[in-house]
């Protein structure tokens, strides 16, 4: 298989998707594209992996069955749920499936990711997008303060 290759420019939104049913993924790319998202979609969870460890994702959605029958086989999932805060903490972390209520913080807590969304309201996916990615840079911005300016300290 040959490796087809989507430069990013330093201007450009990334989004990493991860689903296993087709109607989602596209209604979900649609809307990411509409937002100006540039989207890549991972086939595997390998492939997931290899494709979140290489771009600074601002945002990733993950469908709870990617690849998996159930929520507890999902592998990628497990993968982000144990990476360290720092190598996940650039990505606003999305979760969508049947078994969730849209924004309820404690699955999304009980998840390790930053928002969870009921499939049955898809048809809000822009704005629902859109406010999980507010929230989370509101929720990260004097974080993100405070290390930019020891950074900027530390390399005078």
């Amino acid at each position: 298989m040959s490796q087809q290759f989507d430069f990013l420019a330093a201007t450009d939104k990334p989004a990493l998707l991860a689903f296993s049913t087709p109607e989602w993924l596209e209604e979900i790319k649609t809307a990411l594209q509409e937002l100006g998202y540039k989207v890549h979609t991972a086939a595997t969870h390998s492939d997931f992996l290899v494709r979140f460890a290489q771009v600074h994702y601002q945002v990733v959605i993950i469908e709870e069955r990617f690849a998996a029958n159930n929520l507890e086989e999902n592998l990628t999932l497990q993968a982000i749920q144990k990476m360290p805060m720092t190598q996940r903490r650039h990505s606003t972390v999305i979760l969508i499936g049947e078994s969730f209520q849209t924004f309820t913080p404690m699955q999304a807590i009980q998840q390790s990711v930053h928002a969870v969304i009921s499939s049955s309201e898809l048809f809000l996916v822009k704005q629902l997008i859109e406010k999980s990615f507010t929230d989370n840079s509101m929720f990260l911005h004097s974080y993100k303060e405070v290390q930019s300016r020891l950074y900027s300290t530390a390399t005078r």
